[in-house]
This record gives structure tokens, sequence and C-alpha cells, in this order.
């Protein structure tokens, strides 16, 4: 038991240190936020994982386990949020990045988009 919790711990560092790599070393925004919402959340899991393993109480693993919920709740609002700003601030992207933009209105169109009667 104590050996699975300790290389849940150490696995979870290793995504952790990675997610900080990340983070420091994509070249853009989306690709930064990606890194810290994904393998963060990730290395988190398999910390508390490793911490329940590590200290099999009642207490210690509902403690870790709302943490967890915590963190998979808000990380990716989080997320959506600060990618949301950017996008809006109008910050640029890696000219590697693909952006799925939606086609240009056609003249089929122009009645989906008028005004519902009032």
């Amino acid at each position: 038991m104590t050996t699975t919790g300790t290389i849940l711990v150490i696995a979870g560092a290793v995504l952790m240190v990675l997610a900080a790599l990340g983070v420091v070393r994509l070249p853009d925004v989306l690709a930064r936020l990606q890194a810290g919402t994904k393998a963060a959340s990730l290395g988190l899991a398999f910390i508390f994982g490793g911490t329940a393993l590590l200290h099999p109480t009642v207490s210690s693993a509902v403690k870790l386990a709302l943490a967890m919920l915590f963190v998979f709740i808000t990380a990716p609002v989080a997320g959506h949020v600060i990618g949301r700003a950017a996008y809006r601030a109008g910050v640029r992207l890696w000219p590697g990045t693909f952006v799925d933009d939606p086609p240009p209105p056609t003249d089929g169109d122009a009645d989906r988009e008028s005004t519902p009667p009032a």
C-alpha cells in the first residue's frame, strides 16, 4: 500500500513538473492553458490518490476527495474564462495554431440572422 501510494505521489509530482514546463515553454495562451489545466489536474489526482493510500483514514480520504472535486470543477472553468478573456483582448496566437472559425454567413443565412418579431 505504501509503495503504490509513493509511486502515485511521485507520478503526480512528475506530471506537475511537466505541466509547469508546458506553461513556460508552449507558444501561446491556449496551449499554455491546456498544460496548466489538464496535466495539473491529473497530477493533483495522482498526488491526492497517493496521499489517500499513505494515510488511510476516512477523514483524510473525504478531505482529499472534496479537494479533488473542487479542482476538477474549478480548473476547467478558470481555463475557459482565461481563454475567453485572452481571445476578447486580442492576444495573438502562435502561427501554427489551428483556428476553427465559423464560415462567413451566406445569402441563404440572412433569414436566420434577422431579429425575431417583437
